[in-house]
């Protein structure tokens, strides 16, 4: 990929027949409305609206992006035909050796087709929709790209967080207690000092994708994106900000947040599948400089009742993630990783091991739901043998309900990492909550005497796939 972009991407997914255009949309109701029944079931097009009444043609809005393995898969240059095992594979091995480049500036790039600053600032020229009947306003930044920087190392952070439209020059960022961005707007605050923030709305899925995972602490964004995309990822330096911008985005603004300075927010049906927070006060963005190419192309990354694009590229990721983080921890002969998209690539967690001594897959439990990948927002953390696929949840299920042991197998932890996005958590300032970890593996100590599995062997299977292959049922 060469200095891959939005565009770039589009004319590659059409190429493999997986844009779907739709013309003449309204923002308030149709375009969400349209989104939400596509994101109800994975493997569906990405839409591509153009015509939105009430905005120039040519000011697009691109959602139900990464719903699909084969578009995920295809973002990140591997092939199309690639798996969901595969895709967990692949972001296990890259947390193995995570490749980095660090970004390069540029002095100009499309991004600055048109700037605007002062009275002239008007981000509602934008087709930003309603993305649920119930939200409380239009959310610009959802598949978004907020880029801070620490205001005592010069780290440069950017992270995906929610971000609405309000008036002209005026919108709000909503930062999860613990998440980086929030670290860093509340160091510039004790200081009494304005927080420095640029928002992109529009940019290559990959830098997106980057946006949206736990990179470590301390580790720039932008480093791991060009590992991602096998170049620098081109920057300007933001105007009245100085913070690096993707000269190929689509959509930028800047501005700064300034102590005390909030704004009613919400509520945005989040990726819980809920409306778990209201109307409530959220950091100010005072913007001082709008960007946009010619013929913006918004990009939505619309959370809703999971799975949804919000949250099912994570899931893959995520999967990766906790497996590194496993075998770092020294818990052995992991087998794999599944975060359910059911429970939006978080609350659910599967993970499959060989047992190899007493006490074996509760440590790998304990510590799936308290590893850094794992920890925030989980509720469940399922442990299987080997023999189980944990993407397979009628064989995770009939693992539950076969192997465990209630009364040894089922740990309750509470006081854990979560959000007051969670509608269980214990309350909106004690965004915590409890989680189950569950030992669904044969008890170590009958292992070998547990009863026989009542199903073919791998041999057994082999032998009949090469003699009826003619009747057997296509997979």
């Amino acid at each position: 990929m060469s200095n891959p972009d939005l565009r770039s991407w589009v004319a590659a997914m059409k190429a493999q027949g997986e844009i779907q255009d739709v013309a003449g949309a309204e923002r308030e109701e149709e375009i969400g409305g349209i989104v939400d029944i596509y994101q109800r079931r994975m493997g569906r097009p990405a839409l591509l609206f153009d015509d939105v009444p009430g905005f120039p043609r040519g000011h697009r809005v691109l959602a139900n992006v990464l719903t699909s393995v084969k578009r995920i898969a295809l973002t990140l240059g591997l092939p199309a035909e690639t798996s969901e095992v595969d895709l967990v594979r692949f972001w296990r091995d890259y947390f193995r050796d995570a490749r980095t480049i660090a970004p390069r500036a540029v002095n100009t790039g499309p991004v600055l087709e048109n700037v605007s600053t002062g009275d002239a600032i008007d981000i509602r020229k934008i087709p930003t929709p309603r993305w649920h009947e119930h939200d409380g306003g239009h959310y610009i930044g959802t598949g978004c790209m907020v880029v801070m920087k620490d205001p005592e190392t010069g780290w440069i952070n950017y992270g995906a967080y929610r971000v609405e439209a309000h008036d002209r020059s005026l919108a709000s960022v909503m930062t999860s207690k613990g998440k980086h961005g929030n670290l860093i707007m509340r160091r510039y605050h004790e200081r009494g000092e304005p927080c420095p923030v640029a928002v992109v709305a529009g940019m290559h899925p990959a830098l997106f994708m980057v946006a949206g995972l736990e990179i470590p602490y301390g580790k720039n964004e932008y480093d791991a994106a060009g590992g991602l995309i096998g170049e620098p990822v081109e920057v300007i330096a933001g105007p009245a900000t100085g913070l690096p911008i993707p000269a190929h985005a689509e959509i930028a603004f800047e501005g700064f947040v300034a102590p005390g300075d909030l704004v009613d927010e919400g509520p945005l049906g989040e990726w819980t599948g809920y409306y778990a927070d209201g109307r409530k006060k959220e950091p100010a963005i005072r913007i001082a400089t709008f960007m946009h190419r010619n013929d913006p192309i918004l990009l939505g990354a619309v959370p809703a009742v999971p799975p949804n694009d919000d949250t099912f590229y994570r899931g893959t990721y995520r999967c990766g993630a906790v497996w590194h983080q496993l075998e770092a921890a020294g818990v052995p002969e992991v087998k794999g990783v599944w975060a359910h998209e059911a429970g939006g690539g978080r609350f659910w967690l599967t993970v499959s091991i060989r047992q190899m001594y007493g006490g074996h897959a509760k440590q790998a439990g304990l510590v799936a739901s308290q590893c850094h990948a794992g920890a925030y927002a989980n509720r469940w953390v399922i442990v299987v043998d080997d023999d189980i696929d944990p993407a397979d949840m009628n064989a995770v299920v009939w693992a539950m309900c076969t192997r465990v042991e209630p009364r040894e197998g089922i740990e309750i932890l509470r006081g854990c990492w979560s959000t007051a996005l969670d509608p269980m958590s214990y309350a909106p300032d004690d965004p915590r909550n409890a989680r189950v970890v569950i030992d669904a593996c044969k008890p170590f100590r009958r292992r070998d005497e547990f009863p026989r599995v009542a199903r073919s062997s791998k041999a057994l299977d082999e032998r009949i796939h090469a003699k009826w292959a003619h009747v057997l049922p296509r997979d």
